[in-house]
């Protein structure tokens, strides 16, 4: 095998020289002789093994632009993985009952929980949105909880009576903990060209709490569900690059950090990059934490049920067995994130597309949100490795802040910092879903709104895009909607 592997290596050698003559000898209508023939068929077969010169970023996107865009598998996925792929999008469709139940695999909901089902909140594996009033429940969205301080590994310190997670629903004998109510602070802002926009600031109160009133220094954060497509490939890039990030050259003013965050799964702090503060290590400790913290499902990562000491009722509640989702499960619905396409920008012709992205360069726009990302290895799922990706992410941490700050420190991000969120695949996040909001806590109704939300690291490109023109401000939106 020693001898094969030193003959390629020659070969190829060989083989890299002889293929620039090649060319010149098809001009020249020459001939190569028979050795120099099976030197350069050792070069074409290295080169078969050598994926990343390769790599086709189409066979990990998806140019469907319907409201299934967010749903597609790459198109590289091996027909050997599909029933993987289809059974973890089985598992993220599936409702859930309370326990017991004749169907082991569907029981285990509750006792506490939010919502019933994955995509009631990801609808079409796209983001959620805000409530309107404070008439309207939280449909899609949360309310992380704390209190001052950290829990053994640095990250948040979980209220002891109502937890880290404000869970509204419980099973029948088990109260819900409480309410959250959306009510909006409205404001005004001219633009350049005489535009005007009204941009609305959320503001939670709580009712109905069922453990006492809330201590007056409880930190609180609303969250919308994240878009969930495309994340395996922000899995497969390397740690090293987005490390490298940090140190990368930037505008004045604009910095940006990891986060370290607890792995419960190596049983130690590694760099984070999910969550709307990277508070999360990978996808599958995201897709667990989301089925304990959202559904009360218990799993092999989180095989405690999400009831605190003061819960009684929660703590003798049934369980549908120990753990509720299976490893199986858990393995199907982390392939399933994998393998999800995220979709192609379109458009890309478009002089209106172009003149934006180069108005999105000259905003410094993409200080934060980083064009291209590489992937690296991915055993996990190989079609992923060795890809050029645009995400518009640098998943780093930055200061967004006092108008975006939730004063709520999440590991090393304070309360004024947040992951830069990708921007692939927005401009069909309302077609997915017609209300989908923006920003961390769904304020933003539009795309320009997000924007102009920007203050902080990002407040000079805020500055710059309220004073494009209103030509060039359309411009700029018509690129992030080719996105």
């Amino acid at each position: 095998m020693k001898r094969w592997n030193a003959g390629l290596s020659n070969n190829v050698d060989v083989g890299a020289n002889l293929f620039a003559r090649a060319s010149n000898c098809v001009r020249m209508n020459s001939h190569l002789h028979e050795p120099q023939f099976r030197v350069l068929g050792f070069l074409l077969f290295a080169l078969i093994l050598a994926r990343p010169a390769l790599a086709d970023e189409s066979s990990v996107t998806t140019d469907n632009a319907t409201r299934e865009a967010y749903t597609q598998p790459i198109s590289s996925l091996p027909e050997s993985d599909r029933p993987q792929f289809y059974k973890g999008r089985g598992l993220v469709r599936q409702v859930w009952v309370i326990p017991p139940s004749e169907n082991r695999e569907i029981a285990g909901l509750g006792p506490l929980y939010n919502r019933f089902y994955c995509i009631a909140c990801h609808g079409g594996n796209g983001r959620g949105f805000a409530p309107a009033s404070a008439q309207e429940p939280m449909r899609t969205m949360l309310v992380r909880l704390s209190i001052p301080g950290t829990d053994e590994h640095g990250g948040p310190k979980p209220h002891p009576a109502y937890g880290g997670q404000l869970n509204e629903s419980g099973v029948p004998g088990v109260p819900g903990e409480g309410r959250a109510e959306v009510r909006y602070t409205e404001r005004t802002i001219k633009l350049n060209g005489g535009e005007q926009l009204t941009l609305r600031k959320p503001d939670i109160t709580f009712v109905d709490l069922a453990y006492g009133a809330f201590p007056p220094d409880m930190l609180t954060s609303p969250r919308i569900a994240p878009p969930i497509y495309g994340l395996g490939l922000l899995q497969a890039v390397p740690e090293t690059d987005i490390v490298a990030l940090v140190d990368a050259p930037k505008p004045k003013g604009i910095k940006g950090k990891a986060n370290r965050v607890w792995d419960a799964e190596q049983q130690k702090t590694v760099l984070g990059r999910f969550g709307w503060k990277a508070n999360q290590p990978n996808l599958r400790q995201q897709i667990a934490g989301a089925y304990v913290g959202d559904m009360g499902i218990t799993s092999p990562l989180f095989p405690d049920e999400n009831c605190t000491d003061a819960q009684d009722a929660c703590k003798h509640s049934l369980s549908a067995g120990n753990p509720e989702l299976t490893k199986a499960q858990l393995d199907a619905s982390e392939f399933y994130h994998f393998a999800l396409a995220a979709p192609r920008q379109r458009s890309v012709d478009d002089k209106q597309v172009k003149h934006g992205a180069v108005l999105f360069k000259q905003a410094q726009c993409g200080a934060c949100h980083v064009t291209q990302l590489k992937t690296g290895e991915f055993a996990a799922l190989p079609a992923l490795s060795h890809q050029t990706i645009h995400p518009y992410t640098d998943l780093l941490l930055h200061d967004m802040g006092e108008a975006l700050a939730d004063h709520r420190p999440d590991y090393l991000a304070t309360g004024r910092e947040w992951r830069t969120p990708p921007l692939w695949g927005i401009g069909l996040a309302q077609k997915v879903e017609p209300r989908a909001g923006f920003l961390h806590d769904g304020r933003a109704r539009s795309l320009l709104e997000a924007v102009l939300w920007h203050d902080g690291e990002a407040a000079q490109a805020a500055k710059a895009v309220k004073a494009m023109s209103a030509a060039d401000r359309q411009s700029l939106i018509g690129f992030l909607e080719s996105l």
